[in-house]
C-alpha cells in the first residue's frame, strides 16, 4: 500500500520501533485485578492492539486518535490504590475522549514505560499536525485494511462489495463492478496501491461542491482571484476585505504551485478550503477568547457541573475523583462537592443517603488543585454542600488551605470591603468556595465579626433538598427551621459566594448582598421564570444564581439548560457524565470564547436599567429579529448505527432552535433511502429568531425508521451568533460529543435582519 499506507510512520524513531515489536504490560482495573497483556502498535502506526496470553484469539484494539491525554505516574485512582506495589515511573494512564473509561498500565521497567509514553505522544502530535489531505489518506488506508480480509495487499471484487456495505453505500452490483473495472488499470482483477485510491476518489466525487465551483469559475477549470472574490462576496456573504482574503486562501489551500503563481484556485484547493476549519460552520474567530473578561462574575454564563463526583447514576453509581478531572478538562468552572463525616476523622464525598461509593474530601481537593487551570486560567468555583460535624469541617478547612495554598481565595482582592463582584480577569488562577458563611462580608472589615470558633446558620440556606420532593416537605411541615453548626475556619474560606436561602425577588431586591448566591431546583427556577421572568433576569444582573437538576432524575439525566440561560442564570449545573441534548447545548455554548468556561451574557441581561422578559422578547429595547435560512445540501461518510451487516443508513437532518420560548422550533429534511455515504437533499429550512443573541442551533442526523424510533447518527450544536454564513461544512460529533471524522454535512447558511 504505497499510496495509502501509514500516514504516521516516523522512520528511525526508537520508541515506535519498540512499540511495533510489542511489549508485555500489566493492565490494572483495581487493587485486586492486575493482569498481563501483550501490547503492540500495528503497522499503520495508528492502532494499538492487545490481547491476553490465555484468551485464545480474542483481542482488543484502540486508535491513537481516541486518546485525549497520557498521564504519567500514579495519576488515577486505580494507580494510586496500587502505589505501594508499583513505582510511579513504571505507571501511566491513557485517558480516552468522551466517556470511555481510562486504561491504567504498568510497564516492566521505567524505560519501557517512557518508550510507550513518548511514542504515543509523538503519534498524537503527528496526528494533530496532519493536513486535511493526509487525514483523508489515513482514513482511506483504514478502510483498505478493513476490507482486505486475506491481508494480501490487494482487493478482489467480493472484498470491494463488502467494503461498500461497511462504508454505508448501497450500490447496485453492476455500477460497483463498473467502478472496479475502471480503477483496475493493471487489469489484474484486483485493486492495489493507487488503484484503490482511484476507486475511492471515483466513489467520493463531490458533485455538490463541483456544482458550486463551476457556478463561479469562468473557465470551469479554476477560480481566478476575481472568481474567488465573487464567491466570497456572493456565496459566502462576506463583507470584509474579500480581495485580501482571496489571496490568503489561495496561498493557504491551493496544492498546485502553478495555480498559485497564477493567483488561481483549482477544484482540489477549493475542496480543501471548504473542508478546513475556515470552511466550517463555526466562525474560527470566536474560538479564541474574544469577549471582555473584566465585567463582574454575575455577567457571565459559567460552565457548571452537578454532583461532579458521580460517574453514573444518582443511586448506586461510582463516585470518583476522575469526575472532577474530566469536568475541569472540558472547561467546567464550577464543580460540586457533597461532604459528609467519614471514618478516622476524614470527611468523605458521596451522594448522601444512597448506595453510591465514597471518596475522600482531601483527594477531591487535590484533584481540583492539580487540574483547575490546565484548560482555562479563569476562576473555579467549588460549590459545597456541607453535612459535616464542626470537627470535620475544621479538617475540611485545613485541607483547603494546605492543599490549595495561594490558589484558594481567602479575602477580598484588595483586602478592603468590596461593593461588587470581581471579574473573571481579576480572579485568574483562583479557586472560590461557595458555601454557607457566618455573618456577612462587611463584618470582616468593620471589626464586628464574632471571634467564637463556631456558629449557627439556618439549615435551609443551601436549598439543596429537592423542593419537588413532596414526601420531604410533608415530613418537615410544622417543624421549626433546624439550625446547622458551622466552623469559623470553614466559614472564613467563603468570600464572594455565600450560599443563602431565597425567599422572593422583592425581598432579595431590598435585602440581598452582591456576594450571596441562591440555589434553585430546575422546577423552582421554571416557576419563577414563568411567573416573574423579567424580575428573575434583573436579579441575575446583580448576583449569581445556581440551578441544579431535580432529585427525581436518579438516572443522572439533564434538563434543557437553555431555559435557565434565558433568565440569565449563570451557574446552570448539569450531569457532565450523561451524554445527550443537555450536554450538547452546554458544549455548544461553551465552545466559544476559547472554551474558557465563561461566556458574556447579552448586554440586555447585564444592564439593571433595562427590562427583558424571555416570554416577550419583542418588547425589549433594541429588538432585532433575524431570519435564518439553512439549505441542507448533502452528507458525507455518515457512520453506521446498526450493527447488522446489510443495514444501510436512511438519513434525515433535523435542525433544532433553542432560545426564548418564541424561538423554540425544529424542522427536518426528507429521509434518503439507503445512503449514509453521500446522501444529497438540497432541502431548505427557514426560521424566524426573535432573540438571536440567546439562540442555539443544533443539527441532528438520524437514521429514519418507519416502525420504531429513529436512531441517532451524529450532531453538532453551536450559538447562532458563532455561525458563518455561506457554504459550510458541519463536522459531526458522536453522542459523546467526540468527533467522528470524516462525517460531515454540507450546508448553505443565510442570516438576515428582518
Amino acid at each position: 500500500m504505497a499510496s495509502t499506507g501509514s500516514g504516521l510512520r516516523i522512520p528511525g524513531d526508537d520508541n515506535l520501533q519498540s512499540m511495533l515489536v510489542g511489549t508485555i504490560m500489566r493492565k490494572i482495573k483495581s487493587r485486586t485485578w492486575k493482569k498481563q497483556r501483550y501490547f503492540k502498535l500495528q503497522d499503520d502506526c495508528m492502532t494499538i492492539w492487545y490481547k491476553s496470553k490465555k484468551a485464545g484469539n480474542s483481542h482488543s484494539t484502540f486508535s491513537v486518535s481516541d486518546v485525549e491525554v497520557i498521564r504519567e505516574g500514579h495519576q488515577s485512582e486505580v494507580l494510586l490504590s496500587i502505589a505501594d506495589e508499583f513505582p510511579a515511573d513504571r505507571c501511566f494512564t491513557l485517558v480516552f475522549r468522551g466517556r470511555r473509561g481510562n486504561l491504567d498500565l504498568v510497564a516492566e521497567s521505567a524505560e519501557e514505560a517512557q518508550s510507550w509514553i513518548r511514542g504515543i505522544r509523538k503519534l498524537m502530535e503527528n496526528l494533530e499536525n496532519m493536513g486535511e489531505r493526509e487525514r483523508l489518506d489515513q482514513w482511506i488506508s483504514d478502510w483498505f485494511r478493513k476490507a482486505d480480509k486475506n491481508n494480501d495487499g490487494r482487493m478482489n471484487f467480493r472484498e470491494v462489495r463488502d467494503l461498500l456495505k461497511m462504508m454505508n453505500v448501497d450500490m447496485n452490483e453492476h455500477h460497483a463492478h463498473r467502478l472496479f473495472t475502471m480503477a483496475d488499470r493493471s487489469q489484474s482483477g484486483t485493486l492495489e496501491d493507487d488503484e484503490f485510491v482511484l476507486f475511492y476518489k471515483m466513489l467520493t466525487q463531490r458533485e455538490d461542491v463541483l456544482r458550486v465551483f463551476q457556478q463561479y469559475s469562468l473557465d470551469g477549470q479554476t477560480l481566478s482571484q476575481s472568481d474567488l472574490e465573487d464567491f466570497l462576496r456572493d456565496g459566502q456573504l462576506e463583507g470584509d476585505d474579500v480581495q485580501q482574503h482571496a489571496k490568503t486562501l489561495i496561498q493557504r489551500y491551493e496544492p498546485s504551485d502553478t495555480a498559485k503563481l497564477l493567483n488561481a484556485m483549482t477544484f482540489d484547493g477549493f475542496l480543501m478550503y471548504l473542508g478546513s476549519p475556515e470552511g466550517s460552520i463555526f466562525n474560527p474567530r470566536w474560538r479564541e477568547i474574544f469577549q471582555d473578561m473584566s465585567q463582574p462574575l454575575c455577567h457571565y454564563f459559567i460552565s457548571s457541573s452537578h454532583n461532579t463526583y458521580l460517574m453514573e447514576d444518582q443511586l448506586r453509581g461510582q463516585s470518583s475523583v476522575e469526575g472532577y478531572i474530566r469536568a475541569l478538562s472540558r472547561g467546567c468552572r464550577c464543580v460540586e462537592v457533597d461532604c459528609w463525616d467519614g471514618a478516622n476523622g476524614e470527611p468523605i464525598v458521596y451522594h448522601g443517603h444512597t448506595f453510591t461509593s465514597r471518596i475522600l474530601f482531601k483527594d477531591v481537593v487535590t484533584a481540583v488543585g492539580n487540574y483547575a487551570f490546565k484548560v482555562s486560567e479563569y476562576p473555579v468555583i467549588l460549590s459545597m454542600e456541607n453535612h459535616c460535624s464542626v470537627e470535620q469541617q475544621r479538617v475540611m478547612a485545613r485541607h483547603l488551605n494546605q492543599i490549595l495554598g495561594n490558589k484558594l481565595l481567602k479575602s477580598t482582592l484588595d483586602g478592603k470591603a468590596a461593593v461588587g463582584l470581581p471579574s473573571p480577569e481579576d480572579l485568574k488562577g483562583k479557586i472560590l468556595l461557595k458555601a454557607k458563611k457566618l455573618g456577612g462580608l462587611e463584618e470582616s472589615f468593620s471589626g464586628t465579626a464574632d471571634d467564637s470558633q463556631a456558629g449557627e446558620v439556618s439549615d435551609d440556606d443551601e436549598a439543596e433538598m429537592d423542593e419537588d420532593n413532596v414526601r420531604q416537605s410533608v415530613r418537615h411541615r410544622g417543624k421549626k427551621k433546624s439550625k446547622q453548626r458551622l466552623s469559623k475556619e470553614l466559614s472564613d474560606c467563603v468570600v464572594y459566594c455565600k450560599s443563602v436561602h431565597f425567599s422572593n425577588f422583592k425581598h432579595s431586591h431590598i435585602h440581598s448582598k452582591f456576594y450571596e448566591v441562591a440555589s434553585f431546583t430546575e422546577s423552582k427556577a421554571r416557576r419563577h421564570l414563568r411567573d416573574t421572568g423579567a424580575e428573575f433576569v434583573h436579579h441575575n444582573c446583580r448576583q449569581l444564581t445556581r440551578v441544579y437538576p431535580s432529585g427525581f432524575r436518579t438516572d443522572s439525566s439533564n434538563f434543557n439548560p437553555q431555559e435557565m440561560w434565558n433568565a440569565g442564570c449563570q451557574i446552570v449545573a448539569l450531569n457532565f457524565q450523561t451524554a445527550g441534548e443537555g450536554m450538547d447545548l452546554n458544549d455548544g455554548m461553551f465552545r466559544q470564547n476559547g472554551g474558557c468556561g465563561y461566556v458574556l451574557k447579552p448586554s440586555f441581561m447585564r444592564d439593571a436599567e433595562k427590562t427583558f422578559d424571555p416570554e416577550t422578547p419583542q418588547k425589549r429595547d433594541g429588538y432585532q429579529p433575524v431570519t435564518l435560512t439553512i439549505q441542507v445540501i448533502s452528507g458525507q461518510q455518515l457512520p453506521k448505527v446498526n450493527i447488522k451487516e446489510d443495514s444501510i443508513v436512511d438519513p434525515l437532518v433535523r435542525v433544532e432552535i433553542y432560545g426564548v420560548p418564541l424561538d423554540q422550533n425544529r424542522q427536518e429534511t426528507r429521509y434518503i433511502d439507503n445512503n449514509g455515504f453521500n446522501p444529497v437533499w438540497y432541502d431548505t429550512l427557514r426560521f424566524t429568531v426573535h432573540a438571536p443573541e440567546l439562540a442555539m442551533v443544533r443539527f441532528v442526523v438520524e437514521d429514519y425508521d418507519k416502525t420504531s424510533k429513529n436512531d441517532f447518527v451524529g450532531q453538532y450544536t453551536l450559538p447562532l451568533r458563532c455561525m458563518q454564513q455561506g457554504y459550510r461544512h458541519i463536522h459531526l460529533l458522536s453522542k459523546d460529543g467526540t468527533s467522528i471524522p470524516p462525517s460531515s454535512l454540507f450546508v448553505h447558511i443565510r442570516i438576515a435582519e428582518m
